[in-house]
């Protein structure tokens, strides 16, 4: 029996592959770390002047000491202001967590091998092969079923998966933004200038309505047509009958048989 390619390659390469695992686990565990400090309780210090205007905001339950240093030094002493601390429960940010962990480990190999690639093809004058362009022999395929699942990966491009993956968790993590963030906008135009868009779609419903009164009267003018065509068809049709010279009924049986009727020699002799 003979094992696939992908198999091969992983036996021979077993401590670069192990390298690998190891430290996209460590990025998954990197990224869901800095996931989980984004959630949970969270302060945040502001530092108001007399008139009640946040001038300064900072993350945490007190200023540092370089934070207060600079602080004092463009706006003074920090006793002259209100300090006020903002605590809230953030939840835990799923879409955010969920995206990085699939676009940067996609993304940084995605990198890598194309780094790689354009430096053989620059350098060393090799052509990049296509996965799809080796004829592949059914008889090598081996009978295990992991080992059948790698052999048809490894006959995939891996940059069009990719790619589509990497598209498929930005557009995951754009689209619920813009539509959040057009919302606001909506909302916040509507609050401004409602009058504006009262007219507007006022408008807009008259327009509506006057094309569908347009339509109804198009098809009323189409139907009545259509009925006088008809009206006229018949009568052309009426009239030409009309016209037309009557035609006797053809004779039945019994009747044609009375005027073929002939009688005898003998009863014209008594006669």
């Amino acid at each position: 029996m003979k094992s696939s390619p992908i198999t091969k390659l992983l036996q021979e390469h077993k401590t670069l592959f192990l390298i690998i695992v190891v430290g996209l686990l460590l990025l998954e565990v990197e990224i869901f770390a800095l996931a989980a400090m984004q959630s949970g309780k969270q302060s945040v210090l502001q530092v108001l002047d007399n008139q009640g205007n946040i001038i300064h905001e900072t993350s945490g339950d007190n200023l540092s000491d370089f934070n207060k240093h600079h602080f004092e030094k463009v706006f003074g002493p920090l006793e002259k202001y209100t300090v006020r601390l903002n605590t809230h429960e953030a939840p835990f940010p799923f879409r955010a967590w969920f995206v990085a962990a699939i676009c940067i480990p996609i993304g940084v190999m995605m990198l890598f091998a194309f780094v790689v690639k354009a430096y053989l093809v620059i350098f060393h004058g090799e052509k990049v092969a296509d996965g799809n362009s080796d004829p592949v022999n059914e008889s090598d395929i081996a009978e295990n079923k992991l080992e059948s699942t790698l052999n048809r990966i490894s006959r995939m491009n891996i940059f069009n998966i990719g790619f589509l993956v990497f598209i498929g968790g930005i557009l995951y993590w754009i689209i619920p933004n813009m539509i959040t963030y057009l919302g606001h906008i909506g909302v916040d135009f509507f609050i401004r200038y409602q009058w504006v868009v009262i007219v507007l779609v006022a408008i807009f419903f008259g327009v509506g309505l006057w094309i569908i009164y347009l339509r109804y009267l198009l098809a009323r003018k189409s139907i009545e047509s259509h009925i006088e065509v008809e009206k006229h068809r018949l009568s052309l049709e009426y009239h030409s009958q009309a016209d037309q010279p009557l035609l006797l009924e053809e004779p039945s049986d019994e009747v044609q048989a009375i005027i073929d009727y002939k009688p005898k020699d003998g009863d014209s002799s008594d006669s």
